[in-house]
């Protein structure tokens, strides 16, 4: 892999996550409502892919919506006014429309008024890092000083009916960072992303015709859009680049995988993530898993699984983590975090 960049700049002040916000569509699709749905079978997808349920996206609910309610859950979390955001970054592969960006319509419909909002696409399940990235630096500039992070994906809508590897992995949700400035060495340090060209037809929303088996042409709720996967692809690329990776990016702050608290991965399959964390020779209780009942959500998944992994005790202050994910591209981006202290953040109320 190539094009390794690590932040290295000092900083008088540190950067951290203060909340982490959540939407998850009601709708739950278990493997033995697929069975219904597709040509599949329950067993294979829970002892091949290590997923049991997923959640679908109601006609409804949106990119948008759903990010919009990630937004408002973490300013619910954190105890703050949502007007008092500066910025919104919108991190996703399925906008509502072309343009205006995604990001002003979850403002919109949370209904901000105050903020500046942008999306990032870096190729859907890596912006986790390279949307949190972008938010770091901005506050770091000291231009702004309240950032909300938006990672949403309604992928269900771009599945294609007739292929079912991708029919089998993906769900639906939102996520969302608070980012705001902290006392110093507190919060998110090493930042590290890398993308591999070589790989940019392994995961992929392409246009494409397609037609069922009696000859009529399939559209996607994003018309012909569809979800490509090269399943083995991106299999060998993480259980070959990932452990090494975790390894490089502790390195860049003189610790080793074993020093690490937690280490927070994409939520590609079950199997992956098992594989990576084989590979670092580390116990599997040292990662958090979601993707079994979530299935993989994109962008959101590795943030729920911070979030939950606060939520119960699995992160305190002060502990070392590493957040990895990797998507189209192919991109990976690692963040290696100090998690803060609620005392530790100075922005204003």
């Amino acid at each position: 892999m190539s094009n390794l960049r690590a932040s290295t700049e000092t900083q008088p002040l540190g950067v951290g996550i203060r909340a982490i916000g959540q939407y998850l569509p009601e709708k739950v699709v278990t493997n033995a409502d697929l069975e219904e749905m597709i040509d599949t079978n329950a067993a294979w997808i829970t002892e091949k892919i290590g997923i049991q349920e997923r959640r679908f996206a109601a006609q409804e609910e949106t990119t948008a919506s759903m990010g919009a309610g990630a937004l408002l859950d973490a300013c619910r979390r954190a105890d703050v006014d949502p007007d008092s955001i500066d910025l919104v970054i919108c991190g996703t592969v399925t906008p509502d429309l072309m343009a205006p960006a995604t990001a002003v319509a979850v403002m919109r419909r949370a209904g901000l008024s105050e903020a500046v909002a942008f999306d990032v696409n870096s190729g859907g399940c890596a912006g986790s890092v390279f949307a949190l990235d972008v938010a770091v630096k901005y506050v770091r500039s000291g231009a702004y000083r309240r950032v909300a992070v938006v990672l949403a994906d309604t992928v269900t809508k771009l599945l294609d009916p007739t292929d079912r590897m991708t029919a089998v992995i993906f769900g639906d949700a939102a996520a969302c960072y608070l980012v705001e400035p902290t006392v110093p060495d507190s919060g998110i340090g090493t930042v590290v992303l890398r993308t591999d060209p070589g790989g940019y037809h392994s995961a992929l929303v392409s246009r494409d015709p397609v037609v069922d088996a009696e000859g009529r042409r399939v559209h996607s709720s994003f018309g012909q859009n569809f979800i490509r996967i090269v399943g083995r692809d991106i299999r060998n690329f993480a259980l070959e680049n990932i452990p090494g990776f975790v390894r490089k990016l502790a390195q860049e702050e003189n610790l080793t995988p074993e020093d690490l608290d937690l280490i927070v991965l994409h939520q590609a399959n079950r199997r992956i993530i098992e594989g990576i964390m084989d590979g670092l020779q580390l116990p599997h209780d040292k990662t958090v898993i979601n993707v079994d009942r979530f299935g993989n959500t994109s962008a959101a998944g590795s943030v729920l699984a911070l979030r939950e992994a606060v939520d119960t005790g699995r992160i305190t202050a002060g502990d070392r983590v590493v957040l990895v994910s990797f998507g189209a591209g192919l991109s990976v981006g690692g963040a290696l975090i100090r998690w803060s202290d609620p005392r530790d953040f100075l922005a204003a109320p």
